[in-house]
């Protein structure tokens, strides 16, 4: 699988923010406390944005998540367990407007939902795909394994929300990772190519979650980017080895030693999470 280098891609790459949100310094950071013990005592938060990635394609408008939707303002029992609603106001507050939609923030970028054509679900959090309900019309790319998380008996307890996943008429693809011969993704044994062109391509990220993915962006115009989602809260975090507060240590180790090897494959690799607002100013100056 090989970029064509003398074709130019993708068009553009923006971040909007469907919304705010704050996370314990132990979330973000990680800590040698017991996870139940700062989720109940923490009283410091930070400040994180819910991001959305636009790749303006030359075949399509692709999303890199789909965030948080502003309903869940509105709706007491959003999250339908009372477990999981007593964890989610532990575990994160909200700072989210009804001016907060994906229509509203794509057509600030000058955009418009209905010209979007896939959504790559990193995982099924749901402040991931809040606003899939936005997208009727579009492919949602899931992994297999992260999919299969459905059929357990609580997923809601781990915020991944059924109600708002299975919608009716949803374009669900769950992703069959694929043996792959490019020796830059060698690490991840197994890809999947979004477009057909190699440009955009779906690796195997496990660790904040079982079927967590992240997607590389390798095409003319731009420096190479690895989105991310919750796999780190910052890519400075993930160079050290310094992990979350959150998720599966081996497996995270593990996905980590896969990323910074592609780093020192790739140096001008750009790693972009979903919850990380450094990445806007990034992107400005991104172009290569």
């Amino acid at each position: 699988m090989s970029v064509e280098n003398n074709e130019l891609h993708v068009k553009s790459v923006q971040a909007l923010s469907t919304g705010k949100g704050s996370q314990h310094p132990e979330h973000r950071f990680g800590s040698w406390k017991p996870s139940l013990w700062w989720l109940l005592m923490s009283r410091q938060w930070i400040e994180i944005p819910i991001l959305v990635y636009v790749i303006e394609h030359r075949d399509g408008l692709v999303l890199f998540d789909a965030g948080m939707d502003a309903a869940i303002l509105s709706d007491p029992h959003y999250i339908a367990s009372p477990i999981g609603r007593f964890i989610a106001r532990k575990l994160f507050r909200l700072n989210i407007t009804r001016d907060d939609t994906l229509a509203n923030k794509m057509s600030d970028l000058g955009y418009d939902v209905a010209d979007v054509r896939k959504v790559i679900i990193s995982h099924l959090h749901f402040d991931h795909i809040g606003c899939i309900k936005e997208v009727p019309q579009a492919d949602l790319l899931v992994s297999e394994t992260e999919w299969r998380q459905l059929d357990t008996p609580h997923p809601e307890r781990d915020f991944i929300l059924r109600e708002h996943i299975e919608l009716p008429g949803a374009k669900w693809c769950q992703i069959e990772f694929q043996p792959t011969d490019d020796p830059v993704l060698a690490p991840f044994g197994r890809c999947h190519d979004v477009m057909g062109d190699g440009s955009m391509v779906l690796v195997p990220t496990p660790g904040h979650t079982v079927g967590s993915l992240s997607m590389l962006m390798r095409t003319r115009g731009f420096p190479p980017m690895l989105f991310v989602g919750d796999l780190t809260y910052d890519s400075e975090l993930l160079m050290s080895n310094q992990l979350p507060g959150t998720g599966d240590k081996k497996q995270l180790l593990a996905s980590f030693a896969k990323v910074q090897k592609l780093k020192r494959d790739l140096p001008d690799l750009l790693i972009l999470p979903t919850h990380d607002g450094t990445v806007l100013d990034t992107l400005a100056n991104a172009r290569a």
